[in-house]
């Protein structure tokens, strides 16, 4: 996004900076220990999540974990961890759920029989 010439003779500092558009539905990116993530809310779970495996209450944390789902549909899961009972658990930090993400929720549940939980 470029800024136009007025926005810019009103703010000389904003030139040879590049706007970053707002998002369509209205999260703000965040970082939580060197990860970047798609919200804040997304950002505290994972720090939540952190301090579980620290405490050695959960094992094996990963972010973003990629899931085929039929007709080449892929679905990406925010956080993918083992509790102390060794149960997967499969979390999705949801704000807002879409056609898209109730969908790709459906195809999750047929393919691999288990629940998304959404935090």
């Amino acid at each position: 996004m470029t800024y136009s010439k007025d926005v810019l003779a009103l703010n000389p500092q904003l030139v040879g900076e590049v706007a970053v558009p707002a998002s369509k539905f209205h999260n703000a990116r965040a970082e939580m220990r060197g990860y970047a993530f798609q919200s804040g809310k997304e950002a505290a779970r994972a720090g939540e999540l952190m301090m579980l495996e620290e405490a050695k209450q959960i094992f094996g944390l990963r972010f973003q974990v990629r899931f085929p789902l039929a007709g080449g549909i892929v679905y990406v899961a925010d956080f993918v961890y083992l509790d102390d009972k060794l149960q997967a658990h499969i979390e999705d930090a949801k704000g807002f759920k879409t056609r898209e993400y109730l969908n790709k929720k459906k195809l999750f549940r047929e393919k691999y029989g288990k629940e998304i939980e959404e935090v």
